[in-house]
């Protein structure tokens, strides 16, 4: 971009303006929660289950204690007077009763219930002292029969007295008549299994926590998704007044759903700090986070599609076993049940929707959510069902998908699931992302292929997902002495780049010097508000909130302009960054006002909230495979994306190319396996496989904008979307090179060489 723009076109809305983030971050100046050092310091290590499951006799800590350097080692007796965890979804079962919720105490006290429980924690001196010492705890453990699959629990050991067949939730939508006689009278009808493999999540930091005690609060410093949510979580955990409790997140080494709620060690933090007067720091090491943080997906599903015999789709069914793990994360049942439902619609005219979803708990991690959180899965669950039906009725799979697109004349739309679309250009997308992958050209390359003994597929990946609806979101602005300006936000930055873009609309709003804007958000005694970030939807809420709160600056700023050049409130008009005297050359610039005027300009202005938006697109992957080793490579990929407004499109993009690159790990590489006795065979990264660098293709981006009407920005919300087109190209592409009717993820190069040997 040309040096010689304006500032106001430089960094305002629709600029690729790199982030101010990465030059911090790139020079080793970032600031994790393992960088920080407190004076005084001790450090604590956690000592956790081997078994599955199992019942605790006791826990002999006497060794541990007298080993050099040990000030405390605590179990569940030491912290009764603090309270549960569990899950905050007011969900009903088809019979309407509500879920059966899970207490979980901050360590485990009678039983444990899966590899990597916690059950004790060690606080010494240093850190390898802590871990000599956890080494010496004693575990008195008889084990259990363990069940590591939700659809074999109902018949398996039962994992609480108060879950019967171990089932916390009957979850049940739509109209099961209605959905049955579609079924009965179609024409043709399309079944598949899928599974939606378990994920470990892998951020590049481990969680890391420091708790401490303070002029009589608790304060715990850690990577979140959101400060303001968090505090009250803890707050309600520790049995204090919210005041009574502070939280701080600085820099943050990636999250994606799993760092968003309050874990078990954290409790112990604060309560050891409390007791021994000094900070304590955790942090925790690879196989503790594999077998400890929450993990994603893990979902059993058979899905219907009915369709007419031109092809019309008449009904969809899902039919599901949903793994919650040992205990209820806080949102543990959404995924598999309202995301499923919202997002397997997709941007098709579906007229009945049916979702059946039984969650049981097992011996395993718990589960949480992780990148879309059902909503990439809705999608590749119907995409799949798309490219499989057309197959078996004989007709192309494109103009299938035309023919039951949702056209542009039908917005606002009610969807069967009950959301509302209020635009999208769905046919023109996919014909633009068709053009642009040179889809007409790909028998060409398939033979090119073929002569290289390679077998090469193609395969579309139409999305739609239903973004999180933003929650009341803070939008402070509060002008500094040293002539900054801080945006105060309760949406958090764990690796998105937040701070370019909301200065950005800052900037187009009151038109304050880019290179002055400051972002706080990871200091909960700073916020009045906040829904963290979370479900796509960070510039929907705090963007919004930044234009509200700019209006008051302005309405602010008249006043005291017309008080500095000495004329009448309604004279006085803002563009720009400057307060004039309507019909003169006299004015002032609002950083010159703010200086005159200390506090005066600042706002504390809460952002009620928006619907949901429906970010949208199309992918197209092409994968070659090598059928002597069963090895897949994703060799050509192109996308065209409905994102609304692009604020930032640099950052877009790259959130794009995230979601993709983890749509591409679920695909091909990415398996959590427990052994029949509930242990973790997937337990580092010698087991567990990432994608690299070299694992990954080019990704073409091409936007196609249709402006939302849900909220004054008219942005759509990007940061899962990868993830929903790129799960159902790369399969359909795969299943396609292949020539097979199906095959699960994760296509591993031992699970494609069995496919092709079985095919013959």
């Amino acid at each position: 971009m040309p040096d010689t723009l304006l500032p106001s076109l430089k960094f305002g809305i629709g600029q690729p303006v790199p982030r101010q983030e990465d030059p911090v971050l790139l020079t080793g100046q970032g600031k994790y929660t393992d960088d920080i050092s407190k004076p005084g310091q001790l450090y604590a290590y956690v000592v956790r289950s081997p078994y599955a499951h199992g019942v605790i006799n006791g826990i002999d800590v006497s060794a541990a204690l007298d080993m050099p350097g040990v000030k405390a080692v605590y179990t569940a007796a030491d912290l009764k007077a603090y309270g549960p965890m569990g899950c905050a979804m007011p969900m009903k079962s088809r019979d309407g009763s509500p879920l059966i919720n899970i207490e979980r105490m901050p360590l485990a006290e009678d039983r444990v219930r899966f590899v990597g429980d916690p059950v004790a924690v060690v606080v010494a001196e240093t850190k390898a002292q802590a871990k000599d010492a956890a080494e010496a705890v004693f575990l008195d453990i008889d084990a259990l029969p363990s069940v590591t699959e939700a659809s074999q629990a109902h018949d398996g050991p039962q994992l609480y007295d108060h879950v019967p067949n171990n089932l916390v939730l009957d979850f049940h939508f739509g109209d099961e008549a209605k959905v049955a006689a579609a079924f009965a009278g179609a024409a043709h009808v399309t079944k598949l299994a899928l599974r939606n493999n378990r994920l470990v999540v892998c951020p590049m930091e481990p969680r890391s926590a420091i708790g401490e005690w303070i002029d009589g609060r608790h304060v715990l410093t850690l990577g979140s998704q959101g400060v303001f949510g968090l505090r009250n979580q803890m707050a309600s955990i520790m049995k204090v007044k919210n005041e009574e409790l502070r939280i701080l997140t600085h820099n943050v080494g990636g999250s994606f759903g799993m760092k968003a709620s309050a874990y078990p060690e954290y409790a112990v933090l604060l309560h050891a700090a409390r007791e021994l007067g000094h900070p304590v720091k955790w942090t925790d090491e690879r196989t503790g986070s594999f077998q400890s943080d929450a993990h994603g997906r893990d979902h059993e599903v058979e899905a219907e599609l009915a369709l007419d015999a031109e092809g019309h789709f008449l009904a969809v069914r899902l039919t599901s076993y949903a793994n919650m793990g040992g205990y209820l994360s806080t949102v543990a049942p959404l995924m598999g049940t309202a995301n499923f439902t919202k997002n397997i619609q997709s941007n098709y005219a579906v007229p009945l929707i049916e979702v059946n979803t039984k969650s049981y708990l097992t011996n395993t991690t718990p589960i949480a959510a992780y990148r879309g959180a059902g909503r990439p899965e809705g999608n590749y669950f119907f995409e799949r069902l798309i490219e499989t039906a057309a197959k078996e009725m004989g007709k192309d799979a494109v103009a299938l998908r035309k023919l039951n697109h949702i056209p542009p004349e039908a917005m606002p739309y009610k969807a069967a699931s009950g959301s509302v679309y209020d635009g999208g250009e769905f046919s023109a997308i996919l014909e633009e992302a068709l053009a642009a992958a040179d889809y007409d050209g790909f028998e060409t390359r398939r033979a090119e292929a073929r002569a290289r003994g390679k077998l090469r597929g193609i395969g579309i990946g139409n999305f739609l997902e239903c973004t999180a609806p933003p929650a009341k979101e803070q939008g402070g602005i509060r002008f500094g002495a040293d002539g900054t300006v801080t945006i105060i936000t309760g949406t958090l930055d764990y690796g998105q780049g937040h701070w370019t873009p909301f200065a950005q609309v800052l900037h187009s709003q009151l038109g304050v010097p880019f290179d002055k804007i400051r972002l706080l958000q990871g200091d909960s005694d700073e916020l009045i508000a906040g829904g963290g970030t979370g479900g796509s939807k960070s510039l929907m809420a705090s963007g919004a909130a930044i234009m509200e709160a700019s209006v008051k600056v302005v309405d602010k700023g008249k006043e005291l302009a017309a008080e500095a050049l000495e004329a009448a409130v309604g004279d006085i008009e803002f563009e720009a960054g400057n307060f004039t005297i309507a019909g003169t050359d006299r004015s002032i610039d609002i950083m010159q006002l703010a200086a005159r005027n200390p506090g005066k300009l600042d706002v504390r202005h809460v952002f009620d909230e928006a619907p949901q938006a429906y970010p949208n697109g199309c992918h197209i992957a092409e994968v070659e495979v090598d059928p002597d080793t069963g090895e897949a490579k994703v060799v050509r990929y192109t996308t065209v994306n409905d994102f609304g407004v692009l604020v930032n499109p640099l950052l877009v993009q790259g959130q794009a190319h995230g979601g993709i690159a983890q749509g591409i790990g679920q695909a091909l590489y990415e398996r959590v396996a427990y052994s029949e006795d509930g242990q973790l065979l997937t337990a580092s990264y010698m087991d567990y496989c990432l994608p690299r660098a070299d694992n990954l293709p080019s990704i073409g981006f091409l936007s196609h904008p249709v402006p939302a009407k849900t909220n004054p920005l008219g942005v759509k919300g990007c940061g899962e979307a990868g993830c929903a087109g790129s799960l159902p190209s790369v399969m359909n592409a795969l299943c396609d090179a292949l020539g097979v009717a199906h095959i699960d993820m994760p296509a591993t190069p031992e699970t494609i060489w069995r496919a092709l040997a079985a095919k013959g």
